[in-house]
């Protein structure tokens, strides 16, 4: 496993804390994590910024509480997150990775040496993945795909299931440069309703609210 330059800073998130206590303590004595027990503390480790900011985050399964917090944490900052989970439904698996979640563990396979070669991984930028939930991602992706092939070829939905498409990029630049949806649509030769159509698409599948978090994700992310 290749070491990162700096100790990897790791925040804990757990709906109970028996359970945040149990994973602090798998990490906590590992000489390339620094684990935050307040998720307020400086991400400085011995007077070197830390590599990126590591999320590790204990679930029984992803409901609506659980989906808030996972939201909370990825747009609070700069953190990559790892998730242990009991259970992942089928709807729950496309969304995690939608919200930019790098790693899964299950929570009974989620040993001291899986859990530090997950975090590792995610503050590298990797995904890491049990095999059955690969297998059951590649199905509903392939789902997905065979359900955009069908669609009409203007509609919105030929967009890429993660990221942006060209064409979401240029609105979205257009958007930052201050035109509206009717000067776009001529900047671009499109209608204006597919104007709307793939700004809709693309704040309902990365869950944006508007289209200055639009922007401000598209900024964030290095596509404008």
């Amino acid at each position: 496993m290749p070491l990162l330059a700096n100790r990897v800073t790791v925040t804990v998130h757990a709906s109970d804390p028996l359970s945040r206590a149990g994973v602090i303590s798998h990490l906590q004595h590992q000489p390339t994590v620094e684990v935050l027990r307040d998720t307020r503390e400086s991400r400085e480790t011995d007077g070197r910024p830390a590599d990126p900011a590591v999320a590790v985050m204990l679930v029984d399964q992803v409901d609506d509480t659980a989906s808030a917090e996972l939201r909370r944490v990825v747009r609070g900052g700069e953190q990559r997150v790892v998730l242990i989970a009991r259970e992942l439904r089928e709807p729950d698996l496309l969304t995690v990775v939608e919200y930019g979640v790098r790693a899964i563990l299950w929570r009974h396979q989620a040993t001291e040496q899986r859990l530090l070669k997950a975090v590792h991984s995610a503050a590298r930028g990797e995904g890491e993945l049990p095999p059955d939930l690969i297998s059951r991602l590649l199905v509903q992706v392939g789902r997905l795909r065979r359900s955009e092939t069908t669609s009409s070829a203007g509609s919105a939905s030929s967009a890429p299931l993660f990221g942006m498409a060209p064409r979401e990029v240029d609105v979205l630049r257009l958007v930052a440069e201050g035109l509206d949806t009717r000067q776009i649509s001529e900047k671009l030769a499109y209608s204006e309703r597919t104007v709307k159509n793939i700004l809709h698409a693309l704040m309902t599948r990365l869950q944006l609210t508007n289209r200055a978090h639009a922007v401000a994700y598209a900024l964030r992310e290095g596509y404008i």
